[in-house]
């Protein structure tokens, strides 16, 4: 029998996020972060609406925090060998392609909010037409847009020669990050195993939600080779094994996307339990079990988990908010609103929402996802006066992200029941403001855990599960719970004031000229600057705010 220290046997969780990647280790029995170690990635933008990252940034990153953590162990006198497994969760959706016999990227790994792919959704729902494209979202549970890898990876495939050249000779692979780095750390050119799990596949729009495997029609209609992707495998059971580092043949034992991820470390395993994720964008996912709920209200059918090779698949509806913790970096990095993004809840606190000065925000800079998926909306600001503060604009920035919530919310209960309590977490829930005003536009109460990394945990439970030593039941963690304030009269009169702004954000780019403007410029598509109208109108208040404090 293993011997282990004072902790007993410790899991490994990657969390490789837009943002930024950690390394946490937890105890098994516990649940308990014993340290961890975390890198901020960059994201760099070659053209208007595109969105890229470099994937071996993302690999030397994941690989730091692996030795910078396995190195605390040791400082804090934890033997690294008591690690027994590890988990992956990652941001889905983001592509890589990459030559098989170099191991080098064959080109940036194309993130989830890119929309340089607008010409080839518009141009597939022309070609296709609607029974066709209709189809696809009953096979996959996703709707054409921008959003997803298949896409992507047709772009890829059509623009990039190097991507070309290593399909006809047989030497390209292409996967989510959660393939990328698995292909990696088990080995990359030396052996590497080409595998990605059902809710990462579940996001490519080339999986059946029935089968659980590549569909044939679906790669038929995107015109991707099968033989390029990886093999799809449960979120938990042994992958491969650490090839280098001093985690050298620990197995990678669990995988799930970011969201799911979420779900599963906030424990929401039964029918009707929801999760909220408030991050660089802000997702919801609700639990539907066994049952493949296609939505009729502008929601995602997706794969939550699959607890095993024979274990049954679970199910979520999801809601998909494009743009939350990206609004108050927006404020921060081009406006110098705030000077950092945890500012804004004391900034938001100082004003009520009947404030004078008080303005509605949609930041809809390069579209909406869930409910409404209108790609040709732009962000908007709207009442301006001149009494509007910068904390106005703050708090705003914060109620768009839960008046956004709100709408998926409505959303899930259309399709399924409506919803009891939601289970928050990701960096912004730690803003109190921004989770109690989520509670009074809900009108139902928010919990949010005290120990806030859910998407590690949860990458770390399916792996521990796989090496059985996790246990199968946890006690709830301690959490806050806000509880909503407001009547229904106060609720509805704000949900109204909002969406009148939101109908103002629709229709601000031309379809037509956009595609012109893509062939003469030999690009995918023409985005406008996000919201040229609300950054003119924001500077201006900005300015009068510092000539009045003058």
């Amino acid at each position: 029998m293993t011997e282990f220290g004072r902790f007993g046997p410790l899991i490994g969780a990657i969390d490789e996020g837009t943002s930024n990647v950690k390394f946490m280790v937890f105890a098994a029995k516990t649940s308990e972060v014993l340290t961890y170690h975390q890198i901020s990635l960059k994201r760099f933008s070659p053209q208007e609406g595109w969105v890229e990252q470099d994937p071996l940034e993302i690999l030397n990153a994941v690989n730091e925090c692996i030795e910078v953590t396995v190195d605390n162990l040791r400082k804090l006198d934890i033997n690294p060998a008591d690690v027994v497994g590890i988990g992956i969760t990652n941001q889905r959706e983001t592509t890589i392609v990459w030559n098989s016999m170099t191991g080098q990227p064959l080109y940036s790994a194309i993130v989830w909010l890119d929309v340089r792919t607008s010409k080839i959704v518009d141009e597939l729902t022309k070609q296709k037409g609607t029974q066709s494209v209709s189809a696809v979202t009953q096979a996959s549970g996703l709707p054409l847009s921008t959003y997803f890898s298949s896409v992507k990876l047709r772009w890829l495939l059509k623009n990039v020669i190097a991507v070309k050249d290593a399909i006809a000779s047989n030497k390209c692979l292409a996967g989510t990050v959660d393939s990328w780095l698995i292909w990696n750390l088990t080995g990359g050119v030396h052996g590497g195993v080409h595998i990605t799990d059902v809710t990462n596949a579940s996001r490519t729009q080339l999986m059946s939600l029935r089968t659980l495997q590549w569909d044939k029609r679906l790669l038929r209609f995107f015109d991707v080779p099968i033989e390029i992707l990886p093999k799809i495998k449960s979120s938990a059971e042994i992958y491969g094994y650490i090839s280098v580092g001093s985690l050298l043949g620990v197995p990678i034992a669990g995988c799930l996307g970011d969201q799911q991820a979420a779900l599963v470390g906030q424990g929401c395993m039964r029918f009707g339990q929801v999760k909220c994720t408030f991050g660089t964008g802000c997702f919801l996912l609700y639990n539907t079990g066994d049952s493949i709920v296609h939505s009729q209200h502008g929601l995602l059918t997706t794969v939550a988990y699959k607890m095993g090779p024979d274990s049954p698949p679970a199910y979520a509806l999801e809601g998909s908010v494009a743009i939350a913790g990206d609004t108050l970096q927006w404020l921060r990095d081009s406006l110098g609103i705030i000077s950092e993004v945890k500012d804004s809840e004391a900034l938001a606190a100082q004003v009520g929402d009947g404030d004078e000065g008080s303005i509605s925000f949609v930041p809809a800079f390069n579209g909406l996802y869930s409910p409404y998926w209108r790609k040709d909306a732009r962000g908007v600001m709207c009442g301006l006066s001149e009494r509007t503060r910068r904390q106005h604009i703050v708090r705003a920035a914060l109620e768009a992200v839960c008046h956004q919530t709100r709408a998926v919310a409505d959303a899930m209960a259309a399709d399924c029941a409506s919803l009891r309590q939601l289970l928050a977490d990701g960096g912004m829930a730690q803003n109190s403001v921004l989770m109690q005003m989520q509670a009074d536009l809900l009108g139902i109460p928010v919990i949010r855990p005290l120990m806030m990394e859910s998407t590690a945990l949860g990458a770390a439970i399916v792996a521990g599960r796989a090496m059985r030593v996790w246990p199968t039941t946890i006690p709830s963690p301690p959490a806050d719970t806000f509880l909503p304030a407001l009547t229904n009269e106060e609720r509805e009169m704000r949900r109204v004031r909002w969406e009148e702004a939101l109908n103002k954000c629709m229709g601000w780019t031309d379809t037509k000229n956009e595609h012109v403007n893509a062939e003469e410029s030999d690009r995918t598509t023409a985005v406008l600057p996000p919201g040229l109208f609300f950054l003119g109108t924001a500077l201006l208040v900005i300015i009068a705010d510092k000539l009045k404090s003058m």
